[in-house]
């Protein structure tokens, strides 16, 4: 997120009132939700190993419990294509995550569970075995939150206590994108991606409970159909776990 993105951000929710009452009223906040799993699917339109993973994050993105979420990378455009929906911010997020690790495991197809374990994308089995340790060892998504949209702005709700250092981050996210890929390993294929994140903006840091109106603009950009919300340790630099999640808009899940 550049530095003017965050002024402009945190105009907006001093305007809104970002930390505002906690009281629930009819219409003011939507379901706690407290999902199995946050999976990242970092992936390449140039990986010619990545169309498997890409149709089971489909599979993944129709269970109701599990926020399945594409993010493209762009250190294999050299190859010959240049993603589409590549960002150099995705790139350096699961570099973050390696490093964190400390195991410098960096590919693709690789799904990241939680901010915390991570599997060969396209091996289901390995995936259901990363969402157990990382809600076992690592206590990730117990934090419940809730998402409301109401005409110009999205209501989040952290339903706490969280530990200190954790942020509140926003990601706009279209549910489907179809391309046409003309060159590179995948030369020919038309490919479809689904929860295909395109923005990723901090909100705020979180001290719950706690409740923040983020202008609709932000939660779900020009292109994006809708927007998840993550509770999360760390920093851009290091991400950490997942302690909570929630999805509203229209992603994948709901448009079938």
């Amino acid at each position: 997120m550049t530095r003017l993105k965050s002024l402009i951000l945190a105009a907006a929710l001093a305007l809104g009132g970002a930390q505002a009452t906690l009281a629930q009223t009819p219409g003011e906040a939507g379901h706690p939700q407290t999902p199995r799993a946050v999976v990242e699917l970092f992936t390449s339109q140039g990986c010619s190993s990545c169309p498997p993973a890409d149709e089971l994050l489909a599979r993944l993105a129709r269970e109701p419990d599990i926020v399945a979420l594409s993010l493209h990378v762009d250190y294999w455009d050299y190859l010959g294509w240049k993603d589409t929906l590549g960002n150099a911010v995705f790139s350096e997020r699961q570099r973050g995550y390696a490093s964190r690790r400390r195991d410098g495991q960096v590919y693709t197809p690789q799904a990241v569970v939680a901010g915390v374990a991570h599997a060969l994308g396209s091996d289901r089995a390995a995936i259901e075995k990363a969402i157990d340790k990382a809600r076992g060892k690592f206590s990730a998504l117990t934090v419940p939150v809730s998402l409301a949209e109401m005409k110009d702005k999205v209501q989040v709700r952290v339903d706490g206590p969280v530990p200190a250092g954790a942020q509140l981050w926003i990601l706009g996210v279209a549910g489907r994108e179809t391309v046409r890929i003309a060159r590179g390993e995948n030369k020919g294929r038309e490919a479809t991606y689904v929860n295909v994140v395109k923005q990723m903006t901090k909100v705020a840091d979180v001290t719950a409970p706690a409740s923040f109106d983020i202008p609709l603009a932000i939660a779900k950009p020009a292109g994006c159909d809708g927007y998840v919300a993550l509770i999360q340790m760390g920093n851009p630099n290091e991400p950490q776990t997942i302690l909570g999640a929630a999805k509203g808009g229209t992603l994948a899940a709901a448009a079938r």
